[in-house]
């Protein structure tokens, strides 16, 4: 079998495949393209890559070229030639005709993602995951091959929103790989949508990802990075949900004055208006309430006292609401912070009903932090 132009250039610069990934993380470094994976994940992706029997993802392309020294073209990157394609010109126009896209079909897509963000906070991820997921790749079929314009872009934003939803569900049933990849598919379609504060949104939510993975400076880093770009370009709201999630990071890195900072202009920059979201913004529910929640988790992090004030306040507003996964998490919070005070059979009470809760959403990531607290 013929060797693939990737393949071969390592050969030919006479590098081992672990000097390769070494010189393509600190590429990626260098072009402020930080790659958040393992030697050893890198290392299994590049097997196939060189065997060609996985196309080599766009974000890996630029650290390629840099690690190599070698054009896009050299390394086999350039899209097949169009005289290569199975398709005939009318084929394709047939097809192009066939996934024409409006806006009133975008926004059928963006209706059908609430339903099933709304039955996710009821029903939670396990029921949902597999539904989810499809919607995502018919949007993501649809995205191919629609012609260029404000359609389009409209299409890509309902495919960001629709993948982040998944990546979330993913992440709740501790599926780490499919919440990266869907994650990645996320911040595909929010660049092409050209909105910031989608792209900002799924960015810095992919960093949870690497917070389960126990990876808080990585996970904060990628938050950081989400917060510095059209920060005068995006939503008020958005700019509120990326400091808490600042907040919470920091928290995890154990950064209590850095914490109660990013906390504090949360507060700060929480919009006024009544009620928890906004039309520019559906994906995102974020309220005075939400934000007590966020507060208090993250204070509880730190085994700050005070973090009970807030979750009290917190589930009131929560409780017996469609918000169950967040209340299961809430009271786990709770019952960390009142552990830590001493009164063990209060925390246990909340520590039962969170099971209970997460019991009826499915919700392994919240099993395994009541697991964790129980030990």
């Amino acid at each position: 079998m013929e060797a693939t132009p990737l393949l071969r250039v390592r050969q030919e610069l006479g590098l081992t495949k672990q000097q390769a990934i070494r010189k393509l993380k600190r590429s990626a470094e260098e072009l402020g393209q930080p790659l958040f994976v393992t030697d050893e994940s890198i290392n299994r992706q590049m097997r196939y890559w060189e065997q060609g029997s996985r196309i080599v993802p766009e974000q890996y392309h630029a650290p390629f070229c840099a690690a190599y020294g070698r054009s896009p073209a050299e390394l086999g990157f350039t899209p097949i030639d169009s005289q290569e394609f199975d398709e005939t010109s009318s084929d394709l126009n047939e097809r192009l005709q066939f996934t024409e896209v409006d806006s009133s079909l975008v926004e059928l897509f963006e209706n059908q993602t609430q339903n099933f963000r709304l039955l996710d906070r009821r029903l939670g991820a396990e029921r949902l995951f597999e539904q989810t997921s499809s919607h995502v790749q018919q949007i993501e079929e649809m995205l191919k091959y629609a012609v260029p314009g404000d359609a389009r872009e409209m299409l890509a934003a309902a495919l960001a929103e629709a993948s982040a939803l998944s990546g979330w569900q993913a992440l709740d049933m501790r599926n780490a790989r499919d919440a990266w990849q869907m994650h990645e598919i996320a911040k595909t379609g929010a660049r092409e949508s050209e909105n910031p504060s989608i792209l900002a949104h799924v960015t810095a939510q992919q960093g949870y990802v690497l917070l389960d993975a126990e990876r808080p400076s990585e996970a904060l880093t990628l938050v950081q990075r989400a917060r510095s770009k059209d920060q005068d370009k995006i939503h008020p709201r958005m700019r509120s949900w990326l400091a808490a999630a600042e907040g919470e990071m920091r928290a995890a890195a154990g950064d209590v004055s850095g914490t109660y900072k990013a906390l504090d202009e949360a507060d700060r920059l929480l919009p006024n208006e009544p009620g928890d979201s906004d039309p520019e913004l559906p994906f995102l529910a974020l309220n005075s309430t939400h934000l007590a929640r966020w507060r208090g988790h993250c204070l509880a992090r730190l085994g700050a006292a005070e973090a009970v004030n807030d979750l009290n306040s917190a589930l009131s507003g929560l409780a017996g609401g469609d918000f169950r996964r967040a209340e299961a998490g809430a009271r786990v919070d709770l019952a960390m912070a009142l552990k830590a005070r001493g009164e063990e059979e209060e925390a246990r009470k909340h520590a039962k009903r969170a099971d209970e809760l997460a019991g009826n959403t499915g919700s392994a990531r919240q099993r395994a932090r009541i697991q964790k607290l129980q030990n």
